[in-house]
């Protein structure tokens, strides 16, 4: 089986940057951790007093969520076995230069179909298969594969989101996942076995868009009983703690 194979590789100017707009201000997210600063220390068997917690900082981050979309093609013959009915009379069909005799039958097809029952004939043939897939797929800040849980439209992101990264480069959560390996994994998706017994098979894989959308994300330090530390992330899109 001979193949072809074209891959399209990302580079670091491909790639487009996103930061989502947040609904909520360091007020409102403060508010939402007074409401919620004993969690991190709760157990089975107790809970602390509000006035047992304290909020050591509170930062805004910017994690990003890496997306990358693309399509595969593939372009290729193979062997098939189409089954036609003919005419009880019908001994054999010649399609160009191929004579195709008809399928025998058991005793039982005969007295099932009796004498003027239809013949099937056996074609013996090749289809060229066309397949086009497209997906995206979404990696978290940590590399794991996750469902894109936002919706990116005009309301929705910043006008300038590298102004805003650079305002904030202290606190961005870059992807620990590689741009190719991202790419490779939606590959990998796309790409479906092919059948062995095929010829002239080409291969192709079209990175669409690499993006990186970045997520406003309050993180909140705590110091509860005992000095213990305690941690709440809110959403800042969403106003969801995570």
């Amino acid at each position: 089986m001979e193949s072809y194979t074209c891959v399209v590789l990302a580079k670091t100017n491909d790639v487009k940057i996103v930061v989502l707009r947040k609904k909520i201000d360091e007020a409102e997210a403060m508010e939402i951790i007074q409401q919620k600063k004993t969690t991190p220390f709760k157990s089975l068997l107790s809970r602390p007093k509000k006035e047992q917690v304290h909020v050591h900082s509170l930062k805004l981050y910017h994690e990003c969520i890496l997306m990358v979309s693309g399509k595969f093609i593939a372009d290729y013959y193979r062997k098939a076995t189409h089954t036609i009915s003919v005419n009880y009379n019908i001994r054999d069909v010649v399609l160009g230069e191929g004579l195709f005799t008809i399928r025998s039958k058991s005793g039982f097809r005969k007295t099932l179909s009796g004498k003027r029952g239809k013949n099937k004939i056996n074609l013996k043939l090749e289809e060229h298969v066309f397949v086009e897939e497209e997906d995206e797929l979404a990696f978290d800040h940590h590399g794991h594969e996750i469902k894109f849980p936002f919706k990116i439209n005009s309301k929705t992101v910043e006008n300038y989101p590298k102004r805003i990264l650079e305002k904030n480069q202290q606190n961005i959560k870059k992807p620990e996942i590689t741009n190719d390996t991202a790419i490779e994994k939606l590959q990998s998706q796309l790409k479906r076995p092919v059948e062995t017994d095929v010829r002239d098979l080409t291969e192709e894989f079209v990175l669409r868009e690499i993006t990186e959308i970045y997520v406003p994300i309050f993180e909140a330090r705590l110091i509860g009983p005992k000095k213990k530390v305690g941690i709440i992330r809110i959403d800042a899109v969403r106003k969801k703690i995570l």
